[in-house]
């Protein structure tokens, strides 16, 4: 198994500490290090005298933490630069990067922060950003955190006509780590008849029947090898002309954890994710893991702790 951490960014906010109760339960189901991250924006007064006294008083505040006690290795590291181009680079380092969904600055009413939209796009490894439990959808328990599913469920968005051997192996590896079933949504586009082609409604209908059921095959048979690696899966289809980010969106509330490929647009301005994850990552429920499409799929010496949840600061 590898053993490169999984790390985890924080900042004094409630979304980043979220992000490390998940991360620590990452990191302990994957006998892996723990890697908890503070970036400093530039070094300011309140570093300079943080690093008099010899500490950082984010992370200070955080190593008592009991759900850290047990953990094989936790270390704590406090770097100073830009945030948003210094988190992705961390990914390097890592088999995970988890975020939380907001940190301390920017505008509370964004869904997500622009660190976690740049680790979603940059970095090496997979980023899983950790909701807020006030997302519109989100059952909260007394304590006003989200209540986990009844029944465990990874959910993982596939294009059934495009080769995502990354998010597959990520997926199943999570859903066999927890003990979980495996939804595998896929969506496709369908035209919508126009009326002078009335008279051909059965033709058309059963025409995107047959082309559902082809994708259905070709979903099967793309599944099949990861299937094989861990029989003990159960494995759910669900292949609709509906929009897939829609789909996953809807399917976030009875999960405990939606997957998706990065597939990200390069653009003169630099790489963005693409429309899919971008729309899971701004409106899901429950963790998001976005997989790079270069990441090592479970099989593979690197792929199992790939499969494995990092962060760094709140997103």
């Amino acid at each position: 198994m590898s053993t490169l951490p999984v790390i985890v960014g924080v900042d004094g906010s409630p979304d980043s500490e979220r992000a490390l109760g998940w991360a620590a339960d990452a990191a302990r189901a994957r006998s892996a290090p723990l890697r908890v991250v503070h970036v400093w924006p530039y070094a300011t007064e309140e570093r300079a005298t943080a690093g008099d006294q010899g500490g950082d008083p984010v992370l200070a505040g955080l190593k008592d933490r009991p759900y850290l006690a047990d953990l094989p290795e936790v270390e704590f590291q406090s770097l100073s630069g830009l945030v948003d181009p210094l988190l992705p680079t961390l990914g390097a380092e890592g088999q995970l990067l988890v975020l939380g969904s907001r940190g301390r600055g920017g505008f509370a009413s964004l869904l997500l922060g622009s660190n976690g939209m740049a680790c979603a796009a940059r970095s090496a490894c997979p980023v899983v950003v950790v909701p807020r439990p006030d997302r519109a959808g989100t059952e909260q328990g007394l304590d006003g955190e989200a209540v986990r599913p009844s029944v465990r469920q990874v959910t993982l968005g596939v294009d059934a006509s495009s080769d995502e051997p990354a998010a597959l192996g990520f997926a199943f590896a999570e859903a066999a780590r927890r003990g979980a079933r495996l939804r595998v949504v896929s969506g496709y586009t369908w035209p919508i008849l126009p009326p002078p082609a009335f008279e051909y409604a059965a033709l058309y209908e059963s025409t995107q029947e047959e082309y559902e059921d082809a994708l259905g095959v070709q979903l099967v048979d793309v599944l099949a090898p990861h299937r094989e690696r861990h029989p003990e899966v159960e494995v759910a289809l669900q292949v609709r002309a509906e929009d897939a980010a829609g789909q996953l969106v809807a399917a976030s509330a009875q999960s405990d954890l939606v997957v998706v490929a990065r597939h990200r647009r390069r653009l003169p301005i630099g790489p963005r994710l693409g429309s899919v994850a971008h729309a899971v990552l701004l409106h899901a429920v429950c963790p998001i893991a976005v997989v790079p499409e270069t990441a090592a799929d479970d099989a593979g010496s690197k792929g199992e702790g790939a499969s494995g949840a990092a962060g760094g600061s709140a997103a």
